[in-house]
C-alpha cells in the first residue's frame, strides 16, 4: 500500500486520544447504532439470508482459488469490448499509469466516483503532484475533501462529522473548489444536499475524464459494476469521454449468476436497502452507439487498471486470505465496540474497523508500528463475524496475525537464508510464553510454583506491573485460592480418583494393562 495516513501513531495512542473527543464519540454512536438497527431489520426480511451468506463465501473462495484464470478471462473480455487493461504491481505503478492516461487526454481536471482503491494508493495526491486536480463527487467524500480531512468509515467517510460541522465546511471551503455555498446556508439535510448538488453540477458538465473504482467485475463479459445511492456515480460513468477504473484484483466474480448473490447481500449489509438506488454497469466503450439526442451515452475510451498492491501476498496466507472476500459493506464497523469508541482515523488506513485491522497489516506488512498494533485493535467479541455477508472469520484472522506479530514482525532474505526479525515490543510476551511452556512440561516445578503463589497471594498486585501493560491496566488479576487444586484434591479425596481407585493403583498390572 502507499503507506499509513501521514503522522498517524500506533493504534493504542491514536485510540487513547480519540476516546476523549466527546463530539466524535457522539457522532459515531448515533450513526453506527442507526445503521446497525436498519440493517438488522433489512436482513430479517430475507428468509434465505444464511444460504445467501454461504453462497457468497463459496463464490469468493472459488474465485480466489482460481484467480489467475479469471483475471485472464476478464482481460480478454474487456479488450474484446473495446477497453484497455493495465496491470499494476503496487501503488506507485498504478499512480504512474493513471497519471499518464490523464495527461494523454490533455486535461487538468478529473471527476471521481467514491473509490477505496484510489484512496489506498494515494491517487489524488499523485495527480495533484502532476498538476491534475481530482474532484470527489460522493457527498461524504466531498465533505472530507473540502474539510482537508481523511475518511473514517468505509460506507460513510464523513461519519465523524455532524450537520453543523458540514455546514461550516461548505460555507468556508466550497468557493475555493468551485461554486460557493448559498448565502444563509443552514444545517438542514435538504439545504446541505442542494448546496452539494449545485457545486458538483458544474464539475459533471465540464469534466472530460472520470475515474472510478468498482464493486464487482464480471469475468465472462468484462462488465464492471458500481453501486451507490446518490447518482453521482452514474454521472461520472456516463458523461466523461474517458473513463479510468482502478480496481483491486480480488473484486472479480466469474459470472452474472454469481453477481446476483452479492446484489442481494451488499445493499442490505451496507445501507440497509433492498437494492441500491443506482446500480451502474458498463462493458467496454460505447463504440458507435448513440442516444436519441445523437450523442454518445458513455465513455468512448475505457481503461481498466488492475492493482495487486499486496493482494497476492495476502492470497498466499491460508488463514489471512479470507480477508479478500470482503465486499466493503462496512457492517463489521457498525457493530464493533472498538471502532465505535475509537473512530476510523485511529486505524491509520483507508480501511478502518475490524476489516481494516486484518486487511491493512496483510497488504502493507506488519513491520511498521501502526500495522503491528492493528491486530490487537479488537476485543475478539465476534460481532463482526456474525454480520459479515461473506462470513469472514475476522477474530480468527486477528489471532493469526497476532501470532505473526509476536513471533516476528518482518521476514528478510539474506542470501539463501530466510531470517525472521523479532517484532519490537513483544519480548516480554515471548519470554512469558516460553516460561509457561517450560513449566507445563515439568510437573514438579509447576506444583511448587502453584504452592508458592497461593502462600504469597496477600502480596500480589491487583494488576500486572511494569510499563506497556495497557491491556491489564483496567483489568484486575484473578484472585488465587488459598491452596492449589492438586493439594485440595489430595486432602479431600485421599488421593483417590472419582471411581474410588487410588492414584497409581492401575499402574503395573490389572486386566487392562498392556492394551
Amino acid at each position: 500500500m502507499s503507506g499509513t495516513f501521514v503522522g498517524m501513531p500506533a493504534f493504542p495512542k491514536a485510540a487513547h486520544e480519540a476516546v476523549h473527543n466527546a463530539t466524535l464519540r457522539g457522532n459515531l454512536r448515533h450513526a453506527t447504532h442507526t445503521i446497525r438497527a436498519k440493517r438488522a431489520k433489512a436482513v430479517t426480511e430475507v428468509s434465505d439470508w444464511a444460504e445467501l451468506r454461504e453462497a457468497g463465501k463459496r463464490i469468493k473462495d472459488h474465485t480466489l482459488r482460481h484467480l489467475d484464470r479469471y483475471l485472464v478471462q476478464l482481460e480478454e473480455s474487456v479488450t474484446a469490448a473495446g477497453g484497455t487493461v493495465h496491470w499494476a504491481a503496487d501503488a506507485d505503478e498504478a499512480n504512474r499509469i493513471v497519471t499518464y492516461l490523464v495527461k494523454a487526454t490533455g486535461e487538468k481536471e478529473v471527476v471521481k466516483v467514491k473509490s477505496m482503491a484510489t484512496q489506498e494508493i494515494g491517487l489524488n495526491e499523485a495527480l495533484e503532484a502532476e498538476g491534475i486536480r481530482a474532484y470527489e463527487t460522493d457527498l461524504a467524500e466531498l465533505i472530507v475533501q473540502l474539510g482537508k480531512d481523511r475518511p473514517s468509515h468505509i460506507l460513510v467517510p464523513a461519519i465523524h462529522r455532524n450537520r453543523g460541522e458540514i455546514r461550516d465546511i461548505f460555507a468556508k471551503e466550497m468557493s475555493e473548489w468551485g461554486r460557493p455555498a448559498p448565502d444563509g446556508l443552514t444545517d438542514t439535510p435538504a439545504e446541505l444536499a442542494e448546496a452539494a448538488r449545485l457545486h458538483l453540477r458544474e464539475k459533471f458538465l465540464r469534466a472530460k475524464v472520470g475515474i472510478s473504482g468498482a464493486n464487482f467485475m464480471v469475468a465472462d463479459t468484462g462488465t464492471l459494476v458500481v453501486v451507490e445511492s446518490e447518482g453521482n456515480g452514474r454521472m461520472c460513468l456516463t458523461l466523461p469521454e474517458t473513463l479510468i477504473s482502478v480496481v483491486g484484483i480480488e473484486k472479480i466474480v466469474p459470472t452474472w449468476q454469481d453477481l446476483e448473490v452479492f446484489l442481494q447481500t451488499l445493499p442490505r449489509s451496507s445501507t440497509a436497502e433492498r437494492m441500491n438506488p443506482y446500480t451502474s454497469m458498463w462493458t467496454g466503450t460505447v463504440g458507435s452507439g448513440t442516444t436519441d439526442s445523437g450523442t454518445a451515452d458513455g465513455p468512448s475510451t475505457f481503461h481498466l487498471v488492475l492493482i495487486d498492491n499486496g493482494r497476492t501476498d495476502t492470497l498466499a496466507d491460508e488463514v489471512g486470505r479470507q480477508a479478500l472476500r470482503c465486499i466493503r459493506c462496512s457492517a463489521c464497523l457498525n457493530v464493533c465496540p472498538v471502532y465505535e469508541r475509537a473512530g476510523g482515523h485511529a486505524y491509520g488506513s483507508v480501511y478502518p474497523g475490524p476489516i481494516g485491522a486484518i486487511l491493512s497489516p496483510q497488504l502493507r506488512g506488519t513491520a511498521s508500528e501502526i500495522d503491528s498494533s492493528l491486530p490487537y485493535a479488537s476485543s475478539l467479541c465476534g460481532a463482526c463475524y456474525e454480520v459479515c455477508p461473506v462470513a469472514i472469520d475476522i477474530p480468527e484472522v486477528l489471532v493469526h496475525l497476532r501470532e505473526r506479530v509476536a513471533q516476528g514482525g518482518q521476514v528478510t532474505q539474506k542470501g539463501a537464508k530466510v531470517v525472521l526479525k523479532p517484532a519490537k515490543g513483544h519480548a516480554a510476551e515471548r519470554a512469558a510464553m516460553r516460561a509457561a511452556g517450560w513449566a507445563f512440561t515439568h510437573p514438579a516445578a509447576l506444583r511448587t510454583g502453584q504452592r508458592l503463589a497461593s502462600r504469597t497471594r496477600r502480596f500480589h498486585p491487583r494488576t500486572l506491573p511494569g510499563p506497556g501493560m495497557a491491556w491489564s491496566a483496567s483489568r484486575a488479576l484473578p484472585t488465587l485460592p488459598a491452596e492449589p487444586f492438586r493439594d485440595w484434591w489430595q486432602r479431600t479425596n485421599g488421593g483417590r480418583t472419582e471411581d474410588g481407585v487410588a492414584n497409581g493403583e492401575r499402574a503395573g498390572g490389572g486386566e487392562d494393562s498392556g492394551k
